[in-house]
């Protein structure tokens, strides 16, 4: 699609135009790591020698040419050695590995009229082939070079001197490797929701209709365990005096089994909070922390399996006045570190400023002692925002950090989805080039780099 550019006024600007080319992408989501160098470059310099350059693109389906990436330029060299730089392999070639690529080699000039010195065309599966086998190498061609000189070879030599794939596993990859997600429902049971014997309080068991906690709780719910496989959720309250001593408890099973606190499905936590809530004393503080570190204690133990089997999703519903704040940013910050991610729903119409800023959304969450938290694994949800919402609205606001969530963790372990190669997510094309002398090599700190601007 091409259209005119516009001035302010409407204008067109110029004969200026912006074209955009759509191309459909499935296949391989990774990136890749190369690392070009070259010898025996033409000269193209009078009293020095040329300041090399390397750009690479991609042709796209309707043979126009799309800059994937410009390499430093490297001052004064005839055998520059590039920095490595990564590419997402739908930027190099659309993943298609037989998507043709074309690199150029310049000289660069500070006027930005560089001189061409020569180009080769590859695919990205040639250049794994060829590296594999130790030849990869291109000679650099300068056409005009090749058709008015009878023994004209080549204007250099280009080697890819190192190759590394990485595998970028989805969401999805996780799941049918047969990870699973485990549910805990948390639901703050403090006197501040008030007295569930008065219609106004967030816990009034209504005949006709279901409370606030309820609404949230069957909504949010729902969503959460399609996710569940075995739809068996732990569901716990805080805040409130339980029996038979009438203690406050800040982690407590609301079928009252310590032993097994897990209820079948949504309609079984349902049951159980509705049997739980005639039982209780709601009272306070609201202290969210023994909660989370509660869950982050199952999720410990599931890290040490080294396995992407377990993840801990914790659903707390509350109505947002938290006591102990700064305990709960400390045991988030040590959770952020562990296979486990946080909702929080907030219910009724008090003020959630406590739970955006734990969110972490506008800036790195930090323990007490300044400790930065290693992930984002916390999302808010305000509750009356989407009480009439669709279902799938509600569930892309509750869900919609947790697949980014599961996978930044099991990425930065370093584990792939089960069933898949042990070498966690690299598929690395590793070897020596020594007839090419394509070994990775070092630059001489004489040479000075700097980024061109674009012929």
């Amino acid at each position: 699609m091409t259209r005119p550019l516009l001035l302010r006024v409407g204008r067109n600007a110029g004969k200026s135009t912006i074209t955009v080319i759509a191309e459909d992408i499935s296949g391989n989501n990774g990136y890749v790591e190369l690392c070009f160098q070259a010898r025996k470059l033409d000269d193209k310099d009078v009293f020095s020698k040329s300041d090399p350059f390397l750009e690479l693109f991609r042709v796209n389906e309707d043979g126009s040419e799309q800059l994937v990436y410009r390499t430093e330029v490297v001052k004064n060299n005839l055998n520059p050695v590039w920095e490595p730089f990564k590419v997402s392999l739908s930027s190099l070639c659309s993943c298609e590995e037989k998507r043709p690529l074309k690199c150029l080699i310049w000289d660069y000039d500070s006027r930005g009229k560089h001189d061409f010195i020569g180009e080769f065309a590859t695919t990205f599966e040639e250049m794994q082939r060829a590296f594999q086998e130790n030849q990869a190498h291109w000679d650099c061609v300068n056409a005009k070079y090749k058709q008015k000189k009878r023994h004209y070879k080549n204007s250099g030599v280009v080697i890819l001197a190192d190759l590394k794939f990485y595998r970028v596993y989805s969401f999805l990859d996780y799941i049918l490797g047969g990870c699973q997600i485990h549910f805990t429902v948390a639901i703050d049971f403090t006197a501040s929701n008030g007295d569930p014997r008065n219609s106004c309080s967030l816990h009034y068991i209504n005949p006709f209709q279901p409370n606030e906690y309820l609404q949230a709780l069957l909504a949010v719910g729902e969503i959460c365990q399609d996710y569940d496989s075995d739809k068996r959720f732990s569901a716990l309250g805080f805040g409130a005096r339980i029996p038979p001593k009438f203690e406050v408890s800040h982690d407590f099973a609301i079928n009252f089994n310590p032993e097994d606190d897990e209820c079948e499905g949504i309609q079984g936590v349902v049951e159980a909070y509705q049997n739980c809530l005639p039982r209780v004393q709601l009272y306070g503080p609201t202290n969210v922390a023994p909660i989370i570190s509660k869950v982050a204690r199952m999720a410990a133990a599931e890290e040490h399996s080294g396995e992407a089997s377990q993840y801990y999703i914790l659903l707390i519903l509350t109505d947002g006045v938290v006591t102990d704040m700064a305990d709960t940013r400390e045991a988030i910050v040590r959770a952020s570190h562990l296979p486990m991610s946080i909702i929080i729903v907030g219910v009724g119409n008090a003020d959630f400023t406590d739970m955006q800023v734990l969110d972490g959304d506008d800036g790195v969450l930090r323990s007490p002692r300044g400790e930065p938290a290693l992930r984002d694994i916390v999302q808010f949800v305000p509750f009356r925002e989407l009480k009439n919402a669709s279902p799938a609205a509600l569930a892309k606001c509750v869900l919609a950090e947790v697949p980014k969530q599961v996978v930044e963790y099991y990425s930065h372990r370093g584990l792939p989805p089960r069933g898949t190669s042990a070498r966690a997510g690299e598929a690395s094309l590793a070897s020596t080039h020594e007839d090419t002398g394509a070994g990775r090599a070092t630059r001489s700190p004489s040479h000075t780099t700097q980024q061109p601007r674009g012929p």
